[in-house]
């Protein structure tokens, strides 16, 4: 079996495997082919794949050379067009968030997996590419806000005085929002984390975090650890209650989404028009409609003041680990697809193969995906 590695678009550095994932598919009787120049911006050379025994093609001739093709981003139109029947496509397409984007590929002679379909089980943590991107988003979250905070982190003891640490509060306290509440208390901040979950208190709290919580919230042990719509309620008493702790706040971090639907909107217009100038908002569920009412995807805007960041590409930003993160969830499951003689096996009696594949003989397989189309 041949596995094909084709470069991303120009606005994501990263790529599915680096160099080293050569040797240990080669280990597993696996080739692997690299479209020339894919790795330049997560740090690896056309050599350093060849070095590594995979080899360097240019994008036609991969596409049509490879039983496996990956990618991060889903495949463009043109790059539809050349794949083979009964070719696997491997890549990340998000299809909870739009059901065109299941119309797209139903009625194509490819199969397709999508990596952020992995199902959250004990042993698909290993595969996981959603929480091994959130580590890297709320890393960087917390470093770009420190830079564009007018304000020290740390509480500073000097002849000059004492200054103040910076607050910060965190909406959501997922795989990002944990990361967010780590980075930010080894920098001195003072952080407080909002979440409707309750069992995640006491991570929050173990990490030096303060939870602030509305009672009440509605929850789901179904949800894979994700947060649920909730009451209309609850949400009056959560807008207060995250209204009062944002415009006390230096920098808001915001993570929460719910998938399949538009995020959430915690941080008002009449929120941000009362917070002090020169707060952060990094808003971390941009690409969803954002947690505030002012974010902009991929856009930098200032409201009286106050810097609202939409940014839900920072893995890009980190181009090397984040790779690298991914490629050993990659990795993890392309394990098994393929046979002791290095050959191709789709096994849809296995839970982590059937719940990560989206159309296969054109149909859906994975039931979440199914039960999301059929709504």
């Amino acid at each position: 079996m041949i596995i094909g590695v084709l470069k991303e678009p120009e606005s994501d550095n990263r790529i599915s495997l680096l160099p080293e994932a050569a040797k240990i598919l080669d280990k597993l009787k696996v080739k692997m082919l690299v479209e020339s120049g894919a790795g330049i911006s997560a740090m690896a050379t056309d050599e350093d794949y060849v070095t590594a025994g995979a080899k360097i093609d240019n994008r036609q001739n991969v596409i049509s050379g490879c039983d496996v093709l990956l990618t991060i981003n889903p495949p463009d139109d043109d790059t539809n067009k050349q794949l083979k029947k009964d070719q696997v496509v491997i890549s990340v397409f998000n299809p909870l968030a739009d059901k065109s984007i299941v119309d797209s590929i139903l009625k194509a002679d490819q199969t397709y997996f999508s990596m952020d379909l992995i199902p959250r089980t004990t042993r698909g943590q290993a595969m996981d590419i959603l929480s091994s991107m959130a580590t890297v988003a709320g890393y960087k979250a917390v470093l770009d806000s420190a830079l564009r905070l007018p304000n020290f982190f740390p509480m500073f003891m000097t002849a000059a005085g004492t200054i103040r640490p910076a607050k910060m509060l965190i909406l959501g306290a997922g795989v990002a929002g944990l990361q967010a509440v780590a980075i930010a208390r080894k920098l001195g901040a003072v952080v407080e984390v909002f979440d409707v979950r309750s069992a995640v208190k006491e991570q929050v709290e173990s990490l030096g975090g303060k939870f602030i919580e509305v009672e009440g919230a509605k929850e789901d042990e179904t949800a894979g650890g994700y947060a649920v719509e909730q009451t209309e309620d609850f949400k009056i008493k959560q807008k207060q209650l995250i209204h009062d702790h944002a415009v006390n706040s230096n920098v808001v971090i915001c993570t929460a989404q719910i998938p399949g639907r538009k995020a959430p909107i915690l941080i008002e217009k009449a929120t941000v028009d009362e917070m002090k100038p020169g707060s952060v908002i990094i808003d971390l569920a941009a690409s969803t409609g954002g947690n505030c009412a002012f974010t902009e995807d991929e856009k930098v805007v200032d409201i009286n003041g106050v810097t609202i960041v939409g940014n839900s590409n920072y893995p890009s930003e980190m181009p090397n680990d984040a790779s690298r993160m991914y490629g050993n969830n990659l990795l993890n499951f392309l394990k098994l697809l393929i046979s002791d003689e290095g050959e191709l096996v789709l096994d849809f009696d296995d839970e982590i193969v059937k719940g990560t594949c989206m159309i296969h003989n054109k149909e859906i397989v994975s039931d979440r995906l199914q039960d999301f189309y059929n709504k």
